[in-house]
């Protein structure tokens, strides 16, 4: 073999590893765009997580992909989004479990673990990840102002693809945008929750308006009534005349109230 032949093969396989690369990043552009796209076309964060989680599974070929978001005092966390089963909604889930995703969640730093049947973290569930034919697991925090509040989790085949370091990084960009669809959604819902209990505040102060002023018109009938026909004919003209512009200018006052002035 000569030398230029070795260089030749030499730069083919650079050439060949550097497509490969370049191939990835196109799917990783590819899979964010559509990401992208699903957070930006629905403000229901189920929805948005359960397309994340169809996403990345479909763009890695996973054996799963969970979204878990933190519940209050940090014992459990509830799957909330699920590649393999798509039924599986706001199931809690016990961290005592899943010691991995119990780092991920306490220490809001990505765990990669890329022999999971060997590991002894998992020795617990060797048998099970064994029979599934699984290769790595790998964790990532879900954070908001420097705190996780849910986690990525991933588990390959181990006949699939290696899970790589740019593949990590980019779980981790897809975790940003998953907080920030989070807290985008959790607004649309506060505001939509205040819109509905002002309508409903409204409606109480109109049916109470109207309760007084029903209960004003009968009690005056009432007493109207036994006083026989109101007795008005014992005013002189005068008051007659100053009550009635007393009662236009009362009703001028409210409507104008009523305009929002």
């Amino acid at each position: 073999m000569t030398i230029s032949s070795a260089l030749t093969r030499a730069e083919a396989e650079r050439l060949a590893a550097r497509v490969g690369e370049l191939e990835r990043e196109r799917k990783h552009l590819l899979a964010v765009v559509e990401i992208l796209k699903e957070v930006t076309t629905s403000l229901h964060f189920i929805d948005i997580l359960q397309a994340i989680a169809r996403k990345l599974g479909e763009a890695f070929g996973l054996d799963r992909c969970s979204i878990f978001l933190g519940e209050r005092g940090g014992r459990s966390v509830r799957l909330v989004a699920s590649y393999e089963d798509p039924t599986i909604r706001n199931y809690v889930v016990d961290l005592e479990r899943y010691p991995e995703l119990k780092r991920a969640m306490q220490g809001g730093e990505t765990v990669f673990i890329p022999d999971a049947a060997n590991d002894p973290s998992l020795r617990h569930v060797k048998g099970e990840l064994i029979n599934r034919n699984v290769k790595s697991i790998t964790v990532v925090p879900i954070t908001w102002r420097s705190v996780a509040i849910g986690a990525i989790f991933l588990r390959t085949f181990r006949d699939g693809p290696t899970f790589s370091d740019e593949d990590v990084r980019f779980v981790q960009v897809v975790a940003a945008l998953t907080a920030q669809a989070l807290r985008n959604a959790h607004r649309y819902e506060r505001l939509a929750q205040r819109h509905q209990e002002t309508g409903e505040s409204l409606r109480r102060m109109e049916l109470e308006r109207v309760a007084l002023l029903a209960f004003l018109r009968r009690l005056l009938d009432a007493f109207g009534s036994r006083e026989g026909a109101w007795a008005e004919g014992l005013l002189p003209r005068a008051s007659s005349d100053e009550l009635d512009r007393l009662v236009g200018v009362a009703m001028a006052v409210i409507q104008e109230e009523a305009k929002g002035r």
